[in-house]
């Protein structure tokens, strides 16, 4: 893969993973031991988790943990085992991010327990850095998703603490005072943002720098996702048979009608960090329309507090409206110096015991299908979507190529002034890239 484009993917990947309570902040600064940060006690069976997210005085009893502490002090309690974490700090994203640092840990066999970003797991995983879970106990209650984000070459190298769903954010309010129905096609949204227009709404859709692949996603992988041939259309991909160039090309050309339009603001998209640079006007009413994950509608740092009626839906696509779904998930070190111990502590970590209270706690889509937590209203569409098996998969471990960062940065050219046909040439020689390898 180009190096130029492969640093900046690091980058962009890094973006999925500050979505959650486990969230791997895109992080930089050189590795020194100001950023990397340990915490231990004595006990004779310890176990490392290499991750952003710390214990704070992790010797105090009934204190407010997060959801994911609370699962590890679950897994420490029934096994007598300490987990330490070893976490990365950062107070800007100048160099290496948590990604680069994750990959040099793995290789190096430095951890126990890993917290990863999607294509950090595909790496490894290529590379044989990490075990099979298919064998614990909690694999067995997993989401057909789950498996389909995370097999790589038949093993299952990594299980996530929730399935983080994307959607659209929408002001209900909006839509209703000029008469407009939820967008289901990108004929549809393209429609509601011309009305929008109109009204004098200067920006209709509210963007960042991280998330308008969603978009692309959606469009490029509604029918290989929902059609029936999913292994089928993946496979011929990965041979070359078929180019993702034309699954692509689409969502790009929706993209640029777009920016045409001026329907999202290019320049500020460019360069506008997620929910920082699109929040306050969505929440100001300024515009109508923004794009984020599921927790934000939670979360009261994000949306979870509006003063109007709103919505979270799918992204428009062919098939309706379209949740897309990448997939973080917690790895073991093939080669790690306690692997039985973190073996048996990832084991109930992701217990249909601890994935429940993990669930209740961020009120999330558990990877377990024998967890379930009621939404708020403003989830209900999303989530009738996601029940009824559609979606769109934003980071597939089967597919050779990369999807989330490798879109986010392609759209990034986008915004940046490239033309649709040297975007989707540039998926052609990653592809093309890939297939060479492989031979």
């Amino acid at each position: 893969m180009n190096r130029r484009l492969k640093n900046k993917r690091y980058i962009a990947i890094s973006c999925l993973a500050g979505i959650t309570a486990l969230a791997l902040t895109a992080c930089g600064g050189g590795l020194t031991e100001d950023n990397v940060m340990t915490f231990e006690k004595e006990n004779e069976s310890v176990v490392t988790l290499f991750s952003p997210m710390e214990k704070t005085k992790p010797d105090v009893d009934n204190v407010a943990r997060s959801a994911s502490e609370k699962t590890v002090i679950m897994a420490e309690e029934k096994l007598g085992v300490t987990v330490d974490y070893i976490t990365y700090t950062a107070e800007d994203y100048k160099d290496k991010t948590y990604d680069d640092i994750a990959l040099d840990r793995a290789r190096n066999d430095m951890d126990d327990l890993y917290l990863l970003n999607p294509d950090v797991i595909q790496t490894l995983a290529g590379e044989g850095k990490l075990m099979d879970l298919s064998g614990l106990d909690s694999a067995k209650n997993l989401r057909d998703v789950v498996k389909a984000a995370n097999v790589v070459d038949g093993k299952l190298v990594a299980i996530p603490q929730e399935v983080v769903a994307y959607g659209l954010f929408v002001n209900k309010d909006m839509f209703d005072r000029y008469h407009l129905d939820l967008p289901e096609t990108p004929e549809d949204f393209l429609e509601c943002c011309r009305v929008f227009k109109e009204n004098g709404i200067e920006t209709p859709v509210g963007a960042n720098r991280w998330w308008l692949e969603t978009f692309v996603l959606a469009q490029a992988y509604a029918d290989l996702y929902n059609g029936g041939n999913t292994e089928e259309e993946i496979a011929a991909l990965n041979s070359g048979e078929k180019k993702y160039s034309d699954y692509m090309r689409p969502g790009f050309e929706f993209l640029q009608e777009m920016i045409d339009h001026g329907y999202i603001d290019a320049q500020k998209a460019y360069v506008s960090e997620a929910i920082d640079g699109e929040g306050a006007d969505f929440l100001a009413q300024k515009t109508p329309i923004v794009m984020a994950y599921w927790s934000a509608a939670n979360s009261e740092t994000a949306y979870g507090n509006p003063d109007f009626n709103m919505l979270v839906i799918g992204f428009p696509s062919s098939r309706g409206q379209m949740p897309v779904m990448p997939m973080t998930g917690i790895a073991v070190g093939a080669n790690a110096a306690h692997a039985e111990d973190a073996m048996r502590t990832l084991d109930i970590m992701v217990s249909d015991e601890a994935l429940q209270v993990y669930a209740k706690t961020n009120k999330v889509i558990s990877p377990s299908r024998n967890v379930s937590v009621d939404c708020i209203p403003a989830l209900k569409p999303l989530n009738d979507r996601i029940n009824e098996n559609v979606f769109v998969l934003g980071s597939n471990a089967g597919m050779k190529l990369e999807q989330w960062g490798n879109t986010c940065i392609i759209v990034r050219m986008l915004l940046n002034g490239a033309t649709v046909d040297e975007c989707m040439a540039e998926f052609d020689r990653l592809q093309e890239d890939i297939l060479m390898d492989s031979k």
